[in-house]
């Protein structure tokens, strides 16, 4: 029999984990552009970026699982259940969830990529209770019935397809594969015919269980919104589903990892009858915490990121061998991707990699000017602020930013950091990066004769 003093200790120590632990993470002007974050009883974050200047918030809730987290026979399964909470709750039936929205003229979507899912609604700031009650009650009250998963499913088949009609975007997924084959990253998102047309309720109703605790979940809302009144609303929402029983819970911590890319050399050809040629010639790149990132970021810009970048002036201004070229970065938790893509003419591919191969490597062993890398610097920190003009760029950048990384940086901090970036990072970074032996993903038409000579563009 427990003491009547125990007890009361008992239920002191039961109370104080249930209370909520607020901090403020980055403080704004005036208010402006703070930052504050609170943990829930239950491991549930909720961040908000405060900006009272606007009309509008954006409200969304951020899960740490993605496509890398299936089984092979699963791959598919986040994207599907992505499409499925869509589906109805306990208190709204599909048309109740989109109606909802639409009546007040927000938007509301979701996405899906690798290592995150996103369900977010922008709303006048008046209407943004109504978005948390509707974003909350999806995550948290989804019926995933076996009539609505046989009926996505077409809606999803769609999707493949159209994605694999856009040889444009299916490089990327191709890219991928090659790079790091048959593994949860190398995988695609949206899964293939045959593992979307394996799965059931059942299988995705357990995937749900098992990632939608809310450890894993972090929500998050920008704009014309109070820190505070977000958070009550939210707790309400959650603990009327039942969710944040779990008193003694914290929130999961980002994903790490040490995955390391060999793959060099590797030429993957889908022989498609397109009117061009789509390439992608890269190599490993780099996590996103590595603190190289920054100097990664300023090579890339330079290299291909926009019309005065050396790609684009070689490939297409002196040349005019492509309409679109550029090249990008992808990061992870433990590894990363870096890419050059180009779309052109099949009788042209081998003259477009020639010269995107050569430019790689006079950038891996030369470096760049002095003026590339200003003039790079400058469009990086220009493209960042101007990114994050709306409410809907706020609240990916501050939910994608606890998820991933468990912090928060200003923008000041993140335009410090791009400006720091020296010509001798640059370069360090170049040779480790630029200096690997690529591999190679084409869709195209190419003549055997054609396909025959691709490993030229790697060797």
């Amino acid at each position: 029999m427990t003491s009547r003093s125990s007890a009361t200790t008992a239920r002191t120590s039961s109370e104080a984990r249930a209370v909520a632990r607020t901090q403020t993470l980055l403080k704004g002007e005036n208010g402006i552009g703070t930052v504050r974050r609170t943990v829930l009883p239950g491991g549930l974050r909720v961040v908000t970026e405060t900006l009272p200047s606007v009309r509008s918030a954006t409200f969304g809730i951020w899960a740490n699982v993605g496509s890398r987290d299936e089984t092979p026979s699963l791959n598919g399964a986040t994207h599907y259940l992505e499409h499925l909470l869509f589906k109805g709750t306990h208190k709204r039936s599909a048309l109740d969830i989109s109606s909802a929205i639409d009546a007040v003229g927000g938007e509301m979507n979701a996405f899906t990529a690798k290592e995150y899912t996103c369900y977010y609604a922008r709303v006048l700031d008046t209407d943004l209770p109504l978005a948390i009650d509707v974003v909350c009650d999806m995550l948290t009250g989804s019926l995933i019935l076996q009539d609505d998963v046989d009926s996505e499913r077409g809606v999803i088949l769609e999707e493949i397809a159209m994605t694999e009609d856009d040889p444009g975007d299916c490089v990327h997924d191709l890219f991928a594969h090659t790079m790091l084959g048959d593994t949860p990253l190398g995988r695609p998102v949206l899964g293939t015919v045959d593992t979307v047309n394996a799965l059931d309720a059942d299988r995705i109703r357990r995937f749900y269980k098992k990632h939608y605790d809310p450890t894993h979940l972090v929500v998050a809302a920008a704009g014309n919104v109070d820190h505070a009144t977000v958070v009550r609303q939210v707790r309400k929402a959650f603990e009327k589903a039942g969710a944040l029983s779990r008193t003694d819970a914290v929130p999961t911590a980002p994903r790490d990892g040490h995955r390391s890319l060999r793959t060099a050399g590797r030429v993957e050809l889908l022989n498609r009858k397109t009117e061009q040629a789509h390439v992608v010639l890269g190599m490993p790149g780099l996590a996103r915490t590595d603190e190289r990132r920054w100097a990664l970021g300023v090579l890339n810009t330079a290299l291909g990121g926009g019309m005065s970048s050396r790609l684009f002036q070689e490939v297409r201004e002196k040349r005019g061998l492509a309409y679109s070229v550029y090249s990008y970065t992808s990061g992870f938790a433990d590894t990363g991707l870096f890419g050059v893509y180009a779309g052109c003419r099949p009788s042209q591919v081998h003259d477009v990699l020639k010269i995107c191969r050569d430019e790689l490597d006079r950038v891996a062993s030369d470096g760049l000017s002095d003026e590339e890398i200003g003039r790079a610097i400058g469009q990086l920190s220009g493209s960042t602020v101007l990114g994050l003009e709306d409410t809907g760029a706020l609240m990916n950048r501050i939910g994608k930013s606890e998820l991933c990384w468990g912090e928060q940086m200003s923008v000041d901090d993140m335009l410090a950091r791009i400006a720091a970036v020296t010509p001798d990072d640059v370069r360090a970074v170049a040779g480790e990066v630029l200096g690997q032996r690529p591999s190679l993903s084409v869709i195209g038409p190419l003549k055997d004769k054609q396909a025959d000579r691709l490993h030229e563009a790697v060797s």
